[in-house]
């Protein structure tokens, strides 16, 4: 089992994350079980921008999440289209990520991004939120901060990318399983793990 890996690459701004969250937590739980060890990389969505998002860009994004809303159930909170600044870029979110696992809090600020963005209609573009959010966390927030604008995160958050882009993957949420030094596709059904999980039990059968 030392020789498996399981990576779930995602980024905290994809609506497709948040909706796949159910069953990705459910699978992840049944990975824990199998001794797989499971790697989180973010793959970066949208670059840094200062610029306001258009308006139709805002209706297709906002469209997505109506769509997944009725196709899945999944929450929103539509409130964030008219009470914040939409901007298309999730980077920032990214290096928040990566900021909280250097204080071994990776999943947990995952978990409160998403929150911020489809829950609470926060920003997570701005640091002004991520700095919230880090507080609520009892993150020691004078680190977090500094690492947040580091050369040593930005080059982490690099590497992180370039990884991502050199899985066999089309897009995000995107989960590959190495095991025996071959990465294979892992299929995503936003509505029941088993797929994934069976497939995974596959993989770990293959001498």
């Amino acid at each position: 089992m030392s020789e498996s890996k399981f990576y779930y690459v995602h980024d905290p701004m994809c609506s497709w994350c948040w909706a796949h969250r159910p069953q990705w937590s459910l699978l992840e739980q049944e990975l824990g079980k199998l001794e797989v060890t499971v790697q989180y990389v973010v793959g970066g969505l949208a670059p840094d921008s200062d610029v306001a998002m258009p308006e139709d860009q805002k209706a297709a994004i906002s469209g997505y999440w109506k769509k997944i809303e009725a196709m899945l159930g999944t929450q929103f909170n539509h409130d964030f289209w008219t009470q914040t600044i939409p901007r298309r870029s999730t980077y920032p979110a990214c290096r928040a990520v990566i900021a909280a696992t250097w204080q071994d809090a990776e999943i947990d600020m995952i978990t409160a991004l998403q929150q911020a963005y489809y829950l609470r209609a926060m920003n997570p573009s701005d640091q002004s939120t991520h700095r919230v959010l880090a507080q609520e966390l009892e993150l020691n927030v004078d680190k977090f901060m500094a690492d947040l604008n580091s050369t040593e995160l930005e080059q982490a958050f690099i590497e992180q990318l370039n990884f991502a882009h050199s899985l066999p993957i089309q897009g995000f949420p995107s989960m590959v399983m190495q095991h025996n030094g071959q990465l294979n596709s892992i299929v995503l059904d936003y509505k029941d793990h088993r797929g994934a999980l069976a497939q995974v039990r596959e993989v770990l059968a293959q001498a």
